[in-house]
């Protein structure tokens, strides 16, 4: 073994891959920044009742979710210049295919989400004379939030582990610092490291949903 029996060589390992740890934690971060907000939006589109608007978000979210995001990054990538003669950066270019893949699942949560409130509340707001906005925001994004919380929890563990495939175009991630690593120096061990610091990253991910479920306890269905 030429890390896990050496302390100080796999201290280098280790520091070697913070750049490649630094990306993907960019990439991470950067695509729930995005996709969050425009998987609402999305799903309010998607919720529309004219077909002229509806029809082609439903579109969008078939094929965001039907091909591989590895392709959206190849697609965007490359042929995003050939359309419009602009070059996007790599890292650019990445967070772009994550962040309108990943909105098109946020979108459909948010949906079931939205769509599981009962139609009485909708009602009793007007009622009570409270604008659309209002209903919105007030009464029905407050229960949307939990109840989709379980299922954007798996989306985001999932995306930590995507982020790997932002090596396909050369970005410098955590991966593909440790492939390099494993290949200049024969060994798998590289590899092995890198999971662990996915395995980190979702455990992390894992207690803050949890701690946050916790705190929504507070509302009960």
């Amino acid at each position: 073994m030429r890390y896990f029996n050496n302390p100080e060589a796999l201290l280098r390992l280790v520091s070697s891959m913070q750049e490649g740890f630094a990306i993907t934690l960019t990439i991470f971060f950067a695509t729930l920044l995005f996709s969050i907000p425009l998987g609402m939006v999305i799903a309010l589109l998607r919720m529309n009742r004219h077909r002229a608007v509806s029809v082609p978000v439903s579109l969008y979210i078939l094929v965001m979710r039907g091909t591989p995001l590895m392709l959206q990054i190849f697609a965007i990538y490359f042929a995003v210049p050939m359309l419009t003669g602009h070059n996007l950066e790599r890292m650019t270019a990445t967070i772009l295919a994550f962040s309108l893949n990943y909105a098109a699942y946020f979108a459909e949560i948010f949906r079931g989400g939205i769509m599981s409130i009962p139609v009485g509340q909708y009602e009793a707001c007007r009622v009570l004379g409270m604008r659309r906005s209002q209903t919105f925001f007030y009464v029905v994004l407050p229960q949307v939030f939990k109840r989709v919380l379980l299922p954007v929890s798996n989306e985001v563990i999932t995306l930590v582990k995507d982020t790997s495939l932002a090596n396909v175009i050369a970005v410098g991630e955590l991966f593909r610092a440790a492939k390099n690593e494993a290949s200049r120096t024969a060994s798998i061990e590289p590899l092995f490291v890198a999971g662990l610091f996915y395995l980190i990253m979702n455990g992390l991910v894992t207690l803050f949903f949890n701690r946050l479920t916790q705190r929504m306890s507070y509302y009960r269905d």
